[in-house]
């Protein structure tokens, strides 16, 4: 059914990496520049032409591009509708020609209607390749230059500061404090402190910190580096790579239907075969007259208003989730979430808020925990449980002055956001600051800043020097606990500084990192008028301790309910993420994953071969530490195990496993681009609440269509076994194809699609999913279609042979025929909403307002068809009386009993089944 195009299943990406490159990250910079042919003070321009001319610019590929007039055609890409097609050329061959342009518009709807829902096409790689930075600071020559990013090439020295983005690959030198949000790579929620020193050789990409990675931004301090690798090549580069390989799996739906259409195809023309060589040879038919039969035959056998019914009953999916902030971009995916079985998750900004919160502050023998998530000002404090009042504790109040005098950070209201200009680790010191009462700005006006140090990661503290309008001066120094605690000699007491303990220190580290929390350290010293610069040498010793902080990115309350109505629904969630595997524990626990202690890390993931993987995974919640590589490994371990993935994520690194898994569902507002457009689905609102209502959206649209499905086929069904019987009697057919197709578009395009507004069945969202290989057409389902097609053969025969029994022409027969097949699909149509329970109830009688709109609308095409006189020349329709009309209204009505009897019947049969 031309829905949606798909592409066939093809083996995994390998992850492509440069030949004979070395690791830049573990190789000391003397090495690096002899490697890049280059030095301190750049390459000359000539050499940057000759590299630009050798290596490429500075871009990623563009992606392949389908034109319109390909992906309309794809929308005839079906046997069923090939059938059609051949039906309608040799028709008008046989100078048929109403019947095969009826036919024709047929098709030609189909088409139009999957072209138009088909969405966007695919625009990832684009994407991604917007993230590059569009200029850059380099050193040619031994001057300063600015030039376009494309122009960078591997060699170049670039120069870094805040609010930069890294234009290429860079092996990091001369660096003051400097920091790189690398979130697009790694999923790791706090920016990562530079140094220049080599790391280990086979160190994941968050810990490669000589390293400064394309696409990816500075947020604090200055750095040069020399380039090791542009475009395509770069870890960006890499991802890119990945994502234009990875193939688009075919929902279950959509192979479901393909194998459903190929077995009807066969069937049918089968059929069509034995017919016309029973008509030619048996009963003498000349060939034009037993085509046209066998034409009507295959019209009335191929559901042609499926593929339509598919396509609108999905699209109505989708708007339902658009009311729900949840933006479907294509549209098989709204019924795949139907059949989801794990969801797999990134961390940071999709089940955590990507925003710091000071979770945990400890002073001399107390550890408080703060209330309050996100950069909201609200909240509280609390000892052993209990509720606290701040000005019971001054020294908290203190500890909270002195990290936010310590800090660069800066809060804002935005249209009722709180957002946070500066690094988030600070932003979260000063939040915690306003909770403990401490005004910034009015203490930024009482101390003034007169000096700092800012923060380096090879000191791993940050300075500030301040004085007060009297003339006072305090040093406040804020880093690494550990740190922090070699340059203190006292610490803050209750009454007075005491000696320092680094015992109890220590002690209060571990216990807030066991939490899954990073730990910051704050101490002070008094200082003369005088001092007006601050040296390293001021704060090397003899300062105060006064507390230590714990941060931690917190899950959402939404994340938390929504993981818990997934998992009643039977739906396994998995947190991959690139951040340590302690805070990704600590954020399991409170979201309530199954086994949160039980965490895989990328190291581990390489020491596993695919089938111990696939052993693992089922078993394994939280995956930490992990590569876009590692990602997409995953999604397809799972697959292998037969399971159904929706893989959530916003950054670039989640792009390829966005793309590979069945539903990739991007965060609308923090998203990457490159993450929504490789995604299936975004979410607007980045709530991750509405994937549960998305899966309950998806089994909905899921059971409506099976609803629809065993709608359509009884009455093709039906109009088959009439006519198949006709030939084989040599009886005149009771109904011609033009009719029957009438009839099939009318009633498809109207009761058929109410059947798609129908509401949630009250278990959804508490069984099972189902299994992706589950057959379309479950033994039930074929035998209510085989009881309702022999039902509907025996009520239109009986309605043709009674008509001419009582006088009717053949024409006007026929229109009795027609009639009476759309009132028995009107019957049909208030059964079939309850497959199961009774449907002669005063809920079932009235319908939903979609059912009540559909019968109406179909009413009236009806008394159109039998009394408008252009239907006579299109259809050879005839007038019928209100006598004829009562008596198709009759056997209506008469089928209905017959069909709720046949249920109450099964239903009986089923409950002693199930009797031990």
């Amino acid at each position: 059914m031309s829905v949606a195009t798909s592409k066939k299943h093809a083996p995994p990406p390998e992850l492509p990496a440069p030949a004979g490159a070395p690791s830049w990250h573990a190789i000391s910079l003397d090495e690096v520049l002899a490697a890049q042919d280059s030095s301190r003070s750049g390459l000359t321009d000539g050499e940057a032409e000759e590299r630009l001319t050798r290596f490429g610019a500075n871009r990623l590929p563009p992606p392949k591009r389908r034109g319109p007039a390909l992906r309309f055609l794809s929308q005839f890409n079906d046997v069923l509708i090939y059938v059609l097609l051949a039906a309608a050329v040799i028709t008008a061959l046989l100078d048929h020609w109403i019947d095969a342009q009826v036919i024709l518009a047929v098709v030609l709807v189909n088409a139009v209607i999957g072209f138009l829902q088909e969405g966007k096409a695919e625009k990832a790689l684009e994407a991604i390749r917007d993230m590059l930075a569009p200029k850059a600071s380099v050193i040619r020559g031994g001057h300063r230059e600015t030039i376009p990013g494309d122009a960078v090439v591997p060699g170049d020295i670039v120069l870094l500061e805040a609010g930069d983005r890294v234009p290429a690959d860079l092996r990091l030198f001369d660096i003051r404090g400097l920091k790189v949000d690398e979130a697009v790579l790694t999923g790791e929620s706090v920016a990562v402190n530079k140094n220049t020193s080599p790391v280990g050789d086979g160190v994941p990409l968050g810990d490669r910190t000589s390293m400064a990675f394309s696409g990816t931004l500075v947020t604090y301090g200055q750095g040069s580096g020399v380039v090791v690798a542009t475009g395509a090549k770069t870890e960006i580069g890499r991802i890119s790579g990945m994502l234009s390989e990875v193939t688009t799996l075919q929902t279950p739906l959509l192979r479901q239907m393909g194998i459903f259409a190929k077995w009807l195809t066969v069937t049918i023309l089968g059929l069509a075969a034995f017919v016309l060589a029973f008509g030619l040879l048996v009963r003498g038919y000349g060939f034009s007259e037993i085509f046209m039969a066998v034409v009507g035959l295959s019209v009335a056998a191929i559901p042609e208003g499926l593929p339509a019914i598919l396509t609108i009953t999905l699209a109505i999916g989708v708007q339902d989730m658009a009311r729900r902030n949840a933006i479907v971009r294509r549209l098989p995916a709204i019924e795949t979430l139907g059949s989801v079985s794990v969801i797999c998750s990134d961390k940071t900004g999709t089940l955590t808020r990507n925003e710091m919160t000071v979770a945990s502050i400890a002073t001399a023998r107390r550890l408080f925990a703060v209330s309050g998530v996100g950069y909201a000002p609200q909240g509280g404090f609390s000892l052993d449980g209990q509720g606290i009042e701040i000005r019971n504790y001054p020294l908290l109040a203190e500890t909270s002055q002195a990290a936010l005098l310590c800090s660069d950070a800066d809060l804002h209201e935005v249209d009722g956001r709180w957002l946070i200009e500066g690094d988030p680790m600070e932003g979260a010191l000063l939040v915690a600051a306003c909770k403990a009462g401490v005004d910034p700005a009015f203490e930024r006006r009482c101390w003034p800043r007169t000096d700092a140090i800012p923060f380096d990661s090879e000191h791993r503290f940050m300075a500030s020097l301040h004085h007060d309008h009297a003339g006072q001066g305090r040093i406040f120094v804020k880093g690494a606990p550990e740190r922090i605690l070699e340059m203190c000699a006292r610490q803050r007491g209750f009454d007075d500084d005491v000696a320092l303990d680094p015992d109890y220190w220590q002690a209060q580290s571990e216990e807030i990192a066991s939490r899954g929390q990073r730990v910051l350290a704050v101490a002070m010293r008094p200082t003369e008028s005088t001092h007006m610069s601050l040296m390293f040498d001021d704060v090397e010793s003899g300062l105060t301790f006064l507390g230590l902080f714990g941060l931690i990115d917190p899950p959402r309350e939404e994340a938390i309910a929504a993981v818990a109505d997934c998992q009643a629904a039977g739906i396994h969630v998995k947190m991959i993420t690139g951040d340590h595997p302690g805070t990704a524990m600590a954020v399991a626990r409170r979201l309530g994953l199954e086994n949160p202690e039980v965490v895989l890390t990328g190291r581990d993931l390489d020491t596993l071969d695919d089938e111990a993987l696939r052993r693992r995974v089922q078993d394994t919640a939280v995956f930490a530490r992990t590569s876009p590589a590692h990602k997409l490994r995953l999604v397809e371990a799972l697959q292998a195990q037969g399971a159904v993935v929706a893989m959530t994520g916003d950054g670039v690194n989640d792009a390829p496993a966005l793309k590979r898994a069945d539903v990739g569902i991007a965060m609308g507002q923090k998203g990457s681009e490159a993450a929504k457009e490789a995604a299936e689905m975004v979410l607007a609102d980045d709530n991750f609440a509405a994937i549960a209502e998305a899966v309950r959206t998806g089994r909905t649209v899921y059971d409506n269509l099976k609803k629809a499905i065993l709608f359509i086929l009884p009455t093709n069904g039906g109009e088959a076994l009439v006519l198949i019987t006709a030939i084989l009697l040599g009886f005149t057919l009771p109904i011609t194809a033009v009719q029957i197709l009438w009839v099939n578009m009318v009633t498809a395009v109207t009761l058929a699609l109410a059947l798609a507004f129908e509401p949630s069945e009250p278990d959804v969202m508490r069984r099972p999913p189902r299994a992706a290989e589950e057959a379309l057409l479950s033994g039930f389902l074929i035998w209510r279609t085989v009881f309702v097609s022999v039902l509907f053969m025996a009520a239109i025969f009986g309605k043709f042979v009674f008509a001419q029994s009582q006088g009717a022409s053949v024409e006007e027969a026929r229109t009795v025929v027609v009639n009476t097949l759309v009132v028995l699909e009107i019957f049909y149509l208030f059964s079939v909403r309850y497959l199961k329970a009774p449907s002669i109830t005063w809920r079932g009688v009235l319908g939903t307002r979609a059912v009540l709109i559909a019968v109406g609308a179909v009413i009236g095409l009806q008394f159109l068809f039998t009394y408008a006189p252009f239907m006579t020349v299109l259809f050879d329709a005839r007038p019928l009386s209100l006598v004829q009309g009562l008596q198709i209204v009759a056997v209506g009505v008469a089928v209905l009993l017959v069909l709720e009897a046949e249920k109450r019947l099964h239903g009986v049969i089923a409950a002693r089944r199930k009797r031990p």
